[in-house]
């Protein structure tokens, strides 16, 4: 038995286009809004002082918490002095990836350096399942 299906190829293939650009426009805004969830994660992480490795931050060296006294800082770790660091992450994406990042220089060298003894640029496994959780919530 053969079955012939006619169809307007033209609307198809139209309609196959359009879905596309939804299918598209949808991803980017699911990986938008999970990229900028990562990033209220590390901050709120890294304002409480904590690390996505290891727990609690180590404490700042006593001649850096003299100087933060001296400043008129805490010393709570928590890798803010003047909050600009982490008040430049932000995020861009595409309908394929989502990057967080720094969008100054100088304070993409501090994040760096604070990363290594510091480690709170990155997400443990139960913050990736949260994010998992966000960018299928948000495709539609």
């Amino acid at each position: 038995m053969q079955i012939t299906v006619k169809t307007n190829e033209k609307k198809v293939r139209a309609a196959l286009r359009k879905k596309g650009k939804d299918v598209d426009k949808s991803l980017k805004r699911a990986l938008s809004r999970t990229a900028q969830e990562g990033i209220n994660i590390i901050q709120d992480r890294t304002e409480d002082g904590k690390g996505y490795k290891s727990g609690a931050f180590k404490g700042y060296s006593e001649k850096y918490a003299k100087f933060r006294r001296k400043k008129g800082r805490g010393k709570k770790v928590d890798l803010q002095f003047t909050g600009r660091m982490l008040g430049s992450m932000t995020s861009k994406a595409d309908k394929k990836k989502a990057n967080i990042f720094f969008t100054r220089a100088t304070e993409a060298k501090k994040a760096a350096m604070n990363n290594k003894t510091r480690p709170f640029f990155g997400f443990s496994k139960k913050e990736e399942t949260l994010l998992g959780n966000v960018f299928f919530r948000n495709i539609k």
